[in-house]
Order: C-alpha cells, then structure tokens, then sequence
C-alpha cells in the first residue's frame, strides 16, 4: 500500500472565498432651466425613473426650488442609459433640460 502524503493530494481542492465588492453607484440628477415646464419633468421621472406620480412631483419640486434633483441611483451601465434616454426624449420635446451623473 502507498503511503499517503497530503501535500501532494490532488484530488482535493480548496474552496478560496474571494469577496466580491459593490459597483459603484451613481446619482442621476435633473437640472433646473427656464424652459423645460414642469409637466415635462413630471412625465420624465415617471415614464423613464417610474416614479410614482407624487414622487415625481416631489422630485420635481426640489429641482424647480433647489436647481436640481437626484431621479434615481444606479449602478453606473443604467445611470448612463437613464440621462440618454432623458436626453433623447428632451431634444424629440425640443426642451434643454439637462440630465447628468456623478459617483454617490
């Protein structure tokens, strides 16, 4: 019979526990101008962040008072698609609004 030697079993694996991190999240924030009416922001924060209607006037509000206004937190792929897809709707409505992201 062989003698058995640990160190050279190869049929045994070790399990390593590698802790994978979080991705970066990412604020997407609506602008504040003279143009872009309210409704507009409205319709935006619920067909595109689906909002509920008194969140999005809510949001809505602190972006008309306050200059500007968090629409939602994603990681960084869906923030990107959430300000073009904002973009894009603003410009078919021939509005400035503006939309943007920065790292939470």
């Amino acid at each position: 019979m062989p003698n058995y030697d640990p160190q050279h079993d190869d049929a045994v694996l070790t399990e390593s526990q590698q802790k994978l991190q979080k991705p970066p999240l990412y604020k997407v924030l609506l602008h504040n101008d003279n143009y872009t009416t309210m409704e507009f922001v409205v319709y935006v924060l619920t067909q595109v962040f689906l909002h509920t209607e008194t969140d999005a006037i809510r949001i809505m509000l602190q972006v008309h008072n306050q200059g500007v206004g968090v629409a939602g937190v994603y990681t960084h792929e869906i923030a990107e698609t959430k300000v073009a897809r904002v973009s894009s709707l603003a410009r078919e409505h021939e509005y400035p609004l503006l939309c943007t992201l920065e790292e939470e």
